[in-house]
């Protein structure tokens, strides 16, 4: 059986940026339930809504726990979120004109992706004991 060694810090300091992301997920969801007690029709759009960010904020979360624990599964859907994240943030830049949470959410995910991608955090993510 393989000796286990626990994750670098720059992955756990990374988990725990990705638990901000999914606790606002979170937050978000709650903030589409409490919209609805001021909607009078089209609640069910609303429940529906509010269940796929509750849905999508719990497995972000769930990746963050990965991380945090020194799950290696976790590497990988961390930084595919955050690629996409970065695309909302482009998305918030353009159109909707919401541009300091862009640049906040930018900084965020492309923070993530570094510490991801540091050294010790490659040699954890493939099981190199001798490179730390």
């Amino acid at each position: 059986m393989p000796t286990l060694h626990p994750a670098p810090r720059t992955v756990r300091v990374a988990g725990a940026l990705v638990a901000v992301e999914g606790l606002t997920g979170l937050a978000f969801a709650v903030a589409v339930l409490v919209r609805t007690f001021g909607v009078t029709t089209d609640r069910g759009n609303l429940y529906g809504e509010a269940g796929f960010f509750l849905i999508m904020a719990a497995a972000v979360v769930a990746v963050a726990a990965g991380l945090v624990l020194g799950s290696r599964w976790a590497r990988t859907p961390s930084v595919v979120l955050q690629i996409l994240l970065v695309a909302v943030a482009w998305y918030a830049i353009g159109p909707t004109k919401l541009v300091v949470p862009a640049i906040i959410t930018v900084v965020v995910c492309v923070a993530t992706v570094v510490l991801l991608f540091t050294a010790p955090a490659r040699a954890w993510a493939v099981e190199d004991p001798t490179s730390s």
